[in-house]
């Protein structure tokens, strides 16, 4: 076991995840009426991850996908997300009652598993064996997982306006991030 390979990959995926800066964007789709399960959101996030993991590269070869057009699929979908945020409108909407698609997006797919992660995921394997990213991913799946299950606390701890502000702010930072990801994908 290689500790300084599973450290190394747990924080560059910890900080590519960014499940603290993510938790404003989750208070306020929240907020919006969007429900989720945090075991299923943590879960499908993992499989995601994992299936990336050992598969990534088939998984976009088998519908002639290349990694770039994926990340800019994910670019596009964190910038509505973003937009959603800044103007205070809601484009992502519930299809039922059973909230199944709010566990996957937009939560754990793009925001928390999203291209940028993903493709994260498949460049660590130039650089890192299966079994420390695998070791990494659980531990950030671990950190998800207690995140999500704190995120009511942490949205009754904040005052109104300081959730609009987070909101607004962290909205206009995941506009860039999602721009970043298009322009290095374009």
């Amino acid at each position: 076991m290689n500790t300084a390979a599973i450290l190394s990959v747990t924080v560059i995926l910890f900080s590519v995840i960014d499940m603290l800066g993510n938790v404003p964007v989750i208070i306020s789709m929240k907020n919006q009426g969007l429900k989720f399960n945090v075991k299923v959101v943590s879960i499908i996030s993992a499989l995601i991850m994992i299936s990336f993991l050992f598969g990534g590269n088939i998984i976009l070869g088998l519908f002639g996908i290349e990694v770039s057009s994926f990340a800019l699929a994910g670019a596009m979908v964190m910038f509505f997300i973003g937009i959603e945020m800044i103007l205070g409108i809601q484009l992502f909407k519930e299809e039922n009652d059973a909230n199944v698609s709010g566990s996957v997006v937009p939560v754990a797919f793009p925001l928390l598993a999203g291209a940028g992660t993903l493709t994260t995921i498949i460049s660590l394997k130039a650089e890192y064996d299966n079994y420390s990213i695998l070791i990494g991913i659980i531990i950030n799946v671990i950190i998800i997982f207690f995140t999500l299950r704190s995120v009511d606390w942490m949205s009754n701890k904040m005052s109104n306006q300081t959730m609009v502000t987070l909101r607004k702010v962290f909205g206009i930072i995941l506009l860039a991030i999602a721009i970043q990801i298009a322009r290095s994908n374009f």
